[in-house]
């Protein structure tokens, strides 16, 4: 659990050598450790050339410092590809691999594969794996490709961007490798249900036959309130992935996570009814929350997280039972109207029945919400509440009959790491 312990800022690792290959960006990539150094793969950005290509840099003394390779280690991209960008190196048989994300010219997105033996000579293999020619409707190219093995099966995440729109979403593709390509064995579903999870990355636990993921949650706010703000983007915590024997790929938090609890703040059980909510307490702005949901099947049930004490800025998370899925609505989440709003989706467990109850897992810090359903689905969101009230939550139906519900939280407490700065008296919008 090292990761949980004190953070301290050091110097900025990796920055653009001005007239050099990456004078316009350091994009990205990812490390790996080999013997007493690290080895960072990224792309080297230059706004004279549509692709990014791969290089390195090098440190001796834990990531304190890094020298850049003085050449480009991969120049220039194969043959028939349109974008290129963002390697992912990993070690795996007695050989190291490497994908980066590409579009081909014929319209399909790709995965491009290499191999080395010694990190410095790399051959190039192919596209470990392309979308369908056929979807027309599909992402024009893929981002940060991230590879995890699950003994004879496996998982390929990208991140789906288009020219017209840039970044838009991450899939996950399962199946099993054959011959250094990858055959998907079931259509790509959505990693996470949220509108704010980008990009995430791949890590196997030291020493242990464990894969945890970080991903971005970019802005959901207005340009202009982020740069007031003086800050933007923040890291999901920490999730372990697996594959569940059907194959879908299932997300929970990092055990570790269960650390950062601090003081039990809240702790209820009961039903609530149409008629009014029921106050279950007050939170945090920084908690973690255990929930069992045994919703109304005649309507909607489900918790309201109310930030201002008149209850005009709260966010929604809602079971339906009729329509199947799980939704948090951020419409009224913050009293500026530069914060995106939306309601967003997720399906409820298959195995769900009626008379059931539902696990949640909700982990808010200020402005990210990370919502995780029993079977370990996912939806991550941003938000940015301002009101002055303390924080409190509801239990809510519009269902005749009524929802029971069981309710723990805990404060985080995140003493020693480095935190976003708080949102309450920022960004509010002009009145005249």
């Amino acid at each position: 659990m090292a990761w949980l312990g004190r953070w301290e800022p050091l110097p900025v690792a990796l920055a653009p050598t001005p007239d050099g290959y990456d004078a316009d960006g350091c994009f990205s990539g990812n490390a790996v450790s080999v013997d007493d150094r690290m080895v960072a793969f990224y792309s080297a950005h230059r706004n004279d050339r549509w692709w990014q290509p791969v290089t390195t840099a090098e440190s001796q003394d834990n990531g304190r410092t890094w020298a850049k390779r003085p050449q480009l280690l991969i120049p220039e991209p194969p043959a028939g590809t349109t974008m290129y960008r963002d390697p992912y190196v990993w070690r795996q048989d007695d050989r190291w691999r490497m994908l980066v994300g590409s579009a081909l010219d014929d319209g399909r997105a790709a995965a491009l594969l290499y191999e080395s033996d010694d990190l410095e000579n790399w051959a190039y293999l192919g596209p470990f794996h392309t979308s369908d020619a056929a979807a027309v409707t599909g992402p024009i190219g893929w981002e940060c490709p991230q590879y995890a093995t699950f003994g004879d099966r496996s998982a390929l995440i990208v991140s789906d961007w288009t020219p017209q729109n840039g970044p838009s979403h991450t899939t996950v593709h399962t199946g099993r490798e054959k011959d250094g390509r990858f055959a998907a064995d079931s259509p790509p579903a959505p990693l996470d249900h949220g509108p704010d999870f980008y990009a995430p990355a791949l890590l196997r636990a030291p020493g242990e036959d464990r894969w945890l993921l970080w991903a971005w949650a970019w802005e959901a706010r207005d340009d202009s309130w982020a740069r007031e703000a003086g800050w933007a983007g923040v890291l999901t915590l920490p999730r372990e992935v697996s594959l569940t024997a059907d194959g879908t790929v299932a997300q929970r938090p990092a055990r570790e996570v269960l650390a950062l609890r601090g003081a039990r703040t809240l702790h209820r059980t009961g039903y609530v009814t149409q008629a009014v909510p029921v106050e279950l307490g007050q939170v945090s702005p920084a908690f973690d929350l255990a929930a069992a949901l045994v919703p109304d099947t005649t309507g909607t049930s489900g918790l309201r997280l109310i930030t201002a004490a008149d209850g005009s800025e709260h966010l929604d998370i809602r079971l339906d039972p009729a329509a199947g899925h799980l939704t948090v609505d951020r419409s009224h989440a913050s009293l500026d109207t530069r914060a995106r709003g939306g309601s967003y989706t997720l399906p409820f467990p298959a195995k769900q029945r009626p008379g059931s109850p539902v696990e949640l897992r909700v982990i808010v810090d200020r402005s990210i919400a990370e919502i995780y359903l029993g079977d370990e689905q996912v939806l991550t969101l941003r938000f940015y509440p301002l009101g002055e009230g303390p924080w409190r939550l509801q239990a809510r139906t519009t269902g005749t009959l009524r929802s029971e519900f069981a309710v723990e939280a805990w404060d985080l407490t995140q003493a020693d790491a480095l935190r976003e700065p708080p949102l309450t008296g920022r960004g509010r919008a002009p009145t005249d």
